[in-house]
C-alpha cells in the first residue's frame, strides 16, 4: 500500500511508543516523515525507517515550546516542500499524584506539554496543511493523541486526565474552526498501551507474574500495543477517513 505516497508528515513523540510505530507505518506507505522527539529516540526511529527504505528526518523538539513547534513545521516545509499531515502525539504522564499531592507546578507542566503542545501544533501546522490542500486539491489531516483518561475517571492522574479532556475538546473546536479549509482534526483516545510511559507498569506485571491483570477491565482483557493505536491514527490521517 502507498496511502501516503509523496505526503509530508510530522509525528511528535516519535522516539518511542505510538509515535515511533506511526512513523514507521507512515514511511512504509510512502510518506516522508519528520520524526520529532526530545530524546535520542528520534534518531533511532529515523535509522529504522532508513533501513526499511523509507524517507525521514529527525528533529529534537519540546512539543510545548512554540519556537520548537515552529522550527519543526519549517523543517517539513524545507525538506519536503509543504505539510499534509500532523500527528501531535507527544505527551507526558506527570506521575500518579492524587489531587491533594498535585502541585500547581506539576499540573502546569503537564498542561504545557499535553494540551498547549497540540494547540501549538494546530496553530502553526494547520495553515500550512490548508495551503497544501488548496494546492493539491486533496484534504489534509491533524490527529491528536488524547486518552480514555480524558473521558472517564480512573485511567490517569488528575493532571494527566484534565490535560487529555482538554485535547478532546480542542480537537472538536479546531475541527469546527477549520471547517471549509479541507483540514480534518480528530483525537485518538488510547486505553492502556505498552509505551515508554507505561513500561514500568508492564514490567512490574511481568516480573510479578500478573500480566493477566493488565487491561483486565477491557473487553479484550489485555493492554494494547503501539502498532494497534498507530494503525488507527493512520486511518484518521488517510484519505479513507475523508
Amino acid at each position: 500500500m502507498a496511502r501516503f505516497a509523496g505526503k509530508s508528515i510530522i509525528v511528535t513523540g516519535a522516539g518511542s511508543g505510538i509515535g515511533r510505530a506511526a512513523s514507521l507505518l507512515f514511511a512504509a506507505e510512502g510518506g516522508r516523515v519528520i520524526v520529532a522527539d526530545k530524546t535520542d529516540g528520534a534518531d533511532e526511529t529515523v535509522a529504522m525507517i532508513a533501513a526499511a527504505g523509507g524517507t525521514a528526518k529527525a528533529i529534537r523538539m519540546d512539543a510545548g515550546s512554540e519556537p520548537d513547534v515552529i522550527a519543526t513545521v519549517d523543517l517539513a516545509i524545507a525538506e519536503f516542500g509543504g505539510l499534509d499531515i500532523l500527528f501531535a502525539n507527544a505527551g507526558i504522564s506527570g506521575g500518579m499524584a492524587n489531587i491533594f499531592d498535585t502541585t500547581p507546578e506539576l499540573i502546569a507542566e503537564v498542561l504545557r506539554v499535553n494540551l498547549i503542545g497540540p494547540l501549538l501544533a494546530i496553530k502553526h501546522g494547520a495553515p500550512r496543511i490548508a495551503e497544501r490542500a488548496k494546492e493539491t486539491g486533496r484534504g489534509g489531516a491533524i490527529v491528536l493523541t488524547a486518552s480514555v483518561a480524558g473521558i472517564r475517571s480512573g485511567a490517569g492522574s488528575p493532571a494527566y486526565s484534565a490535560s487529555k479532556a482538554g485535547v478532546i475538546n480542542l480537537a472538536a473546536v479546531a475541527a469546527q474552526q477549520l471547517s471549509g479549509s479541507n483540514v480534518r482534526v480528530n483525537a485518538l483516545c488510547p486505553g492502556l498501551t505498552e509505551t515508554g510511559m507505561t513500561r514500568p507498569t508492564f514490567d512490574y506485571a511481568r516480573e510479578a507474574g500478573k500480566m493477566d491483570r493488565i487491561g483486565r477491565l477491557n473487553p479484550l482483557h489485555r493492554g494494547a500495543q503501539p502498532d494497534e493505536l498507530a494503525r488507527a491514527a493512520l486511518f484518521l490521517a488517510s484519505d479513507e477517513a475523508s
